[in-house]
């Protein structure tokens, strides 16, 4: 692997998926088609131009690391991940809140090594925000702002739960309920890992299906913050899976 050493990676990944955000805005700002796929969850060709620039800028990086990406999956293109490190790749999470343009959807870029996420990146481009890692640590930046360093947060005052705008559940309330929720979040996309990497939130349950490019990016920040992306067995949420399909998990801050 010939990646550049962090910061330069960092930078590498900022500038890339901003290339990509603002790709995407040109065709949120006019009107867009949406399509179907075979698992009945829509695309756009937002989603497909963001992954094609996002493909080419990291095999420019270093073209021997395997690329995972959501609509290259889609479409039976598979690489073999192996032992060695692979990226993982969500050119545009949260389509339906692109569909509904609310604002919630993200570009998300994650290095997977060993089967733990060890650098990502999360950015909103229509709100903006972006939460990344840089050597072990965890940053974000609000519009123009320079980055800062982000940290979980503890419970002292009661849970401050996040949950899916779009995918709430019964077993998600089921789930809270086994807990003092002082204040209830929804948001869309994997904004949900960022607001527990910032301290925003502090505990986020997720009980349905997700992808491993769904998650990898907002995993590694997580991580890098201080709080845990666990299933619910307590385990480390694995990369490199048959099929990247994951299992339920949660996201912790501190102490929840």
């Amino acid at each position: 692997m010939t990646l550049p050493s962090s910061p330069q990676l960092a930078d590498a990944l900022r500038r890339l998926a901003s290339a990509a955000g603002d790709l995407i805005m040109t065709y949120y700002a006019e009107d867009f088609a949406v399509r179907d796929k075979a698992d009945a969850s829509p695309v756009t060709d937002a989603d497909e131009a963001a992954e094609r620039l996002i493909v080419a800028g990291l095999q420019a990086l270093d073209p021997e690391i395997p690329i995972v990406a959501e609509e290259l999956f889609a479409a039976g293109q598979a690489p073999k991940v192996g032992e060695g490190p692979f990226w993982l790749v969500d050119p545009l999470d949260g389509t339906k809140e692109f569909i509904n343009r609310n604002g919630e959807f993200t570009v998300n870029i994650a290095l997977i090594r060993d089967g733990r996420p060890i650098e990502g990146i999360v950015l909103a481009p229509a709100l903006p925000v972006v939460y990344f890692t840089q050597g072990g640590a965890a940053y974000m930046a609000e519009g123009d702002e320079d980055p800062r360093p982000i940290r979980v947060a503890p419970d002292d005052n009661g849970v401050v739960a996040v949950v899916s705008r779009s995918h709430y559940s019964a077993e998600t309330a089921a789930y809270l309920a086994d807990y003092q929720v002082s204040e209830e979040r929804a948001a869309g996309s994997s904004l949900k890992f960022g607001l527990i990497a910032s301290g925003a939130a502090t505990l986020y349950p997720r009980l349905g299906r997700t992808m491993e490019w769904d998650t990898a990016a907002g995993d590694a920040v997580v991580r890098a913050a201080g709080g845990s992306v666990c299933t619910l067995d307590g385990e480390a949420l694995a990369y490199g899976k048959p099929g990247f399909e994951n299992p339920h998990f949660i996201v912790r801050g501190a102490g929840s």
